[in-house]
């Protein structure tokens, strides 16, 4: 059937406005689009995705993080009345000039778990070479005091170690860049800001820092169930790297055959583990309580 010349007149003119539509989306851009409307706020997270990586939420955690040398991009408080240690943190950030910004609930709920009201957007933790963490032991004049962690893949328990090492006075965390977690936000949280002070290594090969320790002269101490010395019997006094191994599985085989002395827990329950965080803080306040 023939089409009317009215129905050729409208299929032209469709055919037009559809042609004219894709040249202004070309123009325009997709987020300029009728159809993809401009949303500002997401061209701002994006870019700001793609220029900071990590964010440390918390009270404890952030306050540390001001009080520290650290840098921080950007400061995010929950809008509304402030109460206790906000009016603190806000404080010490106008004191620093980092920028503060007011936002919802919900959109700090979607940047960080459990973070009481703040989150700081801070660029990617800054690791250091093992190297490093002998020089500062060198600078402060005394003999080196290492945690190496072979294999921790919860978070928690890095955080957990993270703060004893400090609280201890460790000169250092050493971890490897393969089978375990990385500082992030969550860790930073659980190690109540100790993360803004402590020497944290990545190295690629556990192994070959241990032996480059070794030949500056520090005795490596591995912890594991089947040593035959118990951990208060060793003399921990000296330049020192104490081996804290996984949670599951304890030090990896060749970790275990490159220290030069294995130290066990006592256990005496049906349990025949701890976690490697009460592990670590065992035998790390052993040390602690020879050196002093």
């Amino acid at each position: 059937m023939r089409q009317s010349y009215r129905a050729k007149q409208s299929r032209k003119a469709r055919i037009n406005r559809e042609k004219e539509e894709r040249k202004n989306f070309k123009k325009m851009g997709k987020g300029d689009s009728p159809h993809f409307p401009k949303v500002p706020e997401r061209e701002s997270r994006v870019k700001e995705e793609k220029d900071y990586e990590d964010v440390v939420s918390g009270r404890n955690a952030v306050l540390e993080l001001l009080k520290s040398d650290k840098d921080i991009n950007k400061l995010y408080v929950e809008r509304g009345e402030k109460h206790g240690s906000i009016n603190e943190i806000i404080a010490k950030a106008n004191e620093k000039k980092v920028v503060i910004v007011e936002v919802s609930k919900q959109k700090l709920d979607s940047m960080a778990e459990f973070h009481q009201g703040v989150v700081a957007v801070v660029p990617p933790f800054n690791y250091c070479e093992p190297e490093d963490i002998l020089d500062y032991a060198k600078e402060k004049g005394e003999d080196p005091f290492i945690i190496i962690l072979d294999g921790i893949e919860d978070v928690h328990n890095l955080g957990a170690i993270i703060r004893t090492a400090e609280t201890a006075g460790c000169h250092g965390v050493i971890i490897p860049k393969r089978r375990t977690v990385t500082v992030n936000s969550t860790v930073s949280k659980v190690s109540a800001g100790a993360t803004s002070y402590v020497k944290v290594a990545r190295v690629n090969n556990l192994n070959e820092t241990i032996r480059m320790l070794k030949d500056n002269g520090l005795w490596v101490i591995g912890t594991d169930g089947e040593a035959e010395k118990y951990y208060y019997e060793q003399d921990f006094k000296g330049p020192i790297a104490i081996v804290i191994g996984s949670e599951g599985y304890g030090m990896g085989r060749l970790t275990k055959e490159n220290v030069d002395l294995l130290v066990k827990i006592p256990m005496n329950g049906k349990i025949t583990s701890l976690n490697a965080s009460v592990s670590a803080g065992i035998v790390i306040y052993e040390a602690v309580k020879q050196r002093n």
